[in-house]
């Protein structure tokens, strides 16, 4: 990349394609270029156990999980887009498996904290997901082994308060039933 990005300063899509040109890990919200580190062997491992119990619960089913890295194309109205990588989403319906990004709205969003971005997920992308109607954002923790699943009100278009499953807890989905897993298996 040609030079530190600065502090503070509103980019566009794109001084943002420019700028991250054959960088496989860089994300775009609100003017902001978010470069991602390099994941974990703890991060990898649990994306691995949260991708292995999806794709069981997803097998010959209409909808199907992927992980990151892969763009994710959100835009509204007359809004700059924004470019988000989620740790592992659900997309439902026609999927063109040949593309390099998706222009949509997934399912279902699962990102795992890290503890560089923590507000990120927390924050920043609670909002955007929520804002673009995401109907199920998980949030997993591998510091406080909980994960946090939040909802989307069809009714007053925000999250319900989250549902947080600890320890010995059997994690679901709202949005897909029977999809479940013991919250162990996640962090194993």
């Amino acid at each position: 990349m040609g030079g530190a990005l600065k502090k503070n300063k509103k980019y566009t899509y794109g001084e943002f394609l420019k700028i991250t040109n054959n960088m496989e890990r860089a994300e775009f919200i609100d003017g902001e270029i978010i470069l991602q580190a390099t994941p974990t062997l703890l991060h990898q491992n649990i994306i691995g156990n949260l991708l292995f119990e999806f794709k069981k619960y997803f097998n010959n089913k209409t909808c199907k999980a992927f992980i990151a890295p892969f763009d994710i194309i959100l835009q509204k109205d007359d809004e700059e887009i924004k470019r988000v990588q989620p740790d592992l989403f659900v997309l439902c319906g026609e999927i063109d498996v040949t593309k390099n990004e998706f222009t949509g709205i997934p399912s279902l969003v699962v990102e795992v904290v890290s503890p560089s971005n923590a507000s990120d997920d927390y924050i920043k992308k609670l909002n955007l997901y929520m804002k673009f109607g995401v109907k199920e954002y998980w949030i997993v923790s591998p510091k406080n082994k909980n994960v946090h699943v939040f909802v989307f009100n069809e009714e007053t278009e925000v999250y319900n308060e989250p549902i947080i499953y600890y320890k010995e807890d059997i994690v679901k989905s709202s949005l897909f039933e029977g999809l479940s897993m013991d919250i162990k298996s996640i962090f194993d």
